[in-house]
């Protein structure tokens, strides 16, 4: 009953790191090279910066409600299990 987590290999692993840089360098890029006066690239960089942040959130928030979730119905599990044997016991 022991489910060991999936670990990602370092290729796709070093993979996700450089495409996430890439994005955020030509987001940057872009609009630092954009012909708007400097407030509006200040608004649009707190933006991109905002978007980042609350992915990053969101994606550990779920994450984290699956993970207590497993942890949950391992208990859950257990209790059964230990119920089933006290019964098999008694008969």
């Amino acid at each position: 009953m022991t489910s060991q987590p999936i670990k990602h290999s370092s290729a796709f692993v070093t993979f996700s790191y450089a495409t996430f840089i890439l994005s955020l360098v030509m987001v940057g890029g872009g609009v630092f090279l954009m012909p708007i006066d400097h407030w509006m690239k200040g608004f649009l960089a707190m933006g991109i910066v905002m978007l980042v942040q609350s992915c990053i959130i969101v994606t550990k928030t779920i994450r984290d409600n699956q993970e207590a979730e497993k942890l949950l119905n391992r208990i859950e599990d257990a209790k059964t299990e230990r119920l089933l044997m006290d019964v098999s016991k008694a008969a």
